[in-house]
């Protein structure tokens, strides 16, 4: 395969560069579009990746790859681990659709476009409930929910015209993925795992405000195969839900976590504290407080088998290699 990947100098970027440069043999190709001209991750240091500088907003010598090539997966987007300002909202908004605008305007313009396009989006566009699961075929998508504050309604705006601009691209020849993935989950310093774990270690691992939310999550190794899985099959296109089968309250997420470091208390945050602590973390509390109930209805219909299917034998997982690592 002939595979470009954008925007990967993130956390689950150097996951898939990791995967798929130590996978593929040597008649594989692997390019990787960043706007970064320096610090670089050491994965792009790889035999046979190849790195090559965009804006992610506008054609240019970098969409010659696009044509010939066998799959795009495209990730970029500024983190949403960061205070929800206008100015950062904002941007969150125009660097997803930016990027996958112009994907699309490459992949139109090609003689030979690629057959798929996996593009990152987020689970964060359900709704905040606690009543019943949403799924990829039935899920109701979020907006105005009565006991949510009102400014989570933008993470959903941004969440749609995401998937928006992917489906409205001109694109007839190449089947499209929205990829609606939920926390994923590796010892990577400074990922999701990483910060909970250390927070857990310092006495701060009990449930976050009510713990009555629910956590949806993906292992880092059934993400990295779910990738793998939808390349290869040719029948799933659209929105397609990238989490474990098995979410959890964060109260039980939070408990199960101590167990797996051997953590022996976690103190409960409650909401007026989390907003003080988000406020000088320089984030916010959206990304612990909303119910994300996500189950992958499609995968696992498809046959998608996964290696971690429930938070125990993750969490344990996780956090033997983080000790490793360390």
């Amino acid at each position: 395969m002939k595979l470009i990947l954008a925007g990967a100098t993130g956390q689950i970027g150097r996951m898939l560069l990791r995967d798929l440069a130590g996978e593929r043999d040597a008649s594989h190709e692997l390019i990787m579009l960043t706007r970064a001209t320096k610090s670089l991750p050491a994965e792009t240091r790889l035999p046979g990746v190849r790195v090559i500088t965009w804006d992610a907003r506008s054609l240019g010598p970098w969409a010659d790859e696009i044509d010939g090539a066998d799959a795009v997966i495209n990730l970029a987007g500024r983190s949403v681990n960061c205070r929800y300002t206008k100015t950062n909202l904002a941007e969150m908004l125009s660097s997803r659709v930016e990027s996958t605008r112009v994907i699309g305007e490459a992949i139109a313009r090609a003689k030979q476009p690629p057959r798929v396009w996996l593009q990152m989006s987020t689970a964060t566009i359900y709704a905040h409930r606690f009543d019943a699961p949403n799924d990829d075929m039935t899920g109701i998508l979020g907006g105005s929910e009565p006991d949510a504050p009102r400014y989570w309604d933008k993470s959903i705006e941004i969440a749609r015209a995401w998937e928006e601009t992917l489906f409205a691209s001109p694109t007839p020849r190449t089947r499209k993925v929205a990829l609606r993935a939920a926390m994923v989950m590796s010892p990577d310093r400074s990922g999701v795992f990483d910060t909970l774990a250390r927070l857990a270690q310092r006495g701060l691992g009990g449930a976050h405000g009510s713990g009555r939310q629910y956590v949806s999550w993906i292992h880092e190794y059934d993400f990295v195969a779910a990738i793998r899985f939808l390349l290869a099959h040719e029948e799933l296109s659209g929105p397609v839900n990238l989490s474990s089968p098995e979410p959890l309250t964060n109260h039980a997420f939070q408990q199960i976590l101590r167990h797996a470091l051997l953590a022996p208390f976690g103190l409960r945050s409650p909401e007026w504290l989390l907003k003080i602590g988000a406020f000088f973390l320089r984030t916010d509390v959206e990304l612990l407080l909303k119910s994300r109930r996500v189950i992958p209805r499609r995968l696992l219909e498809a046959g998608f088998r996964f290696r971690y299917p429930d938070w125990p034998s993750a969490a344990i997982a996780l956090a033997s290699r983080r000790a490793v690592s360390k």
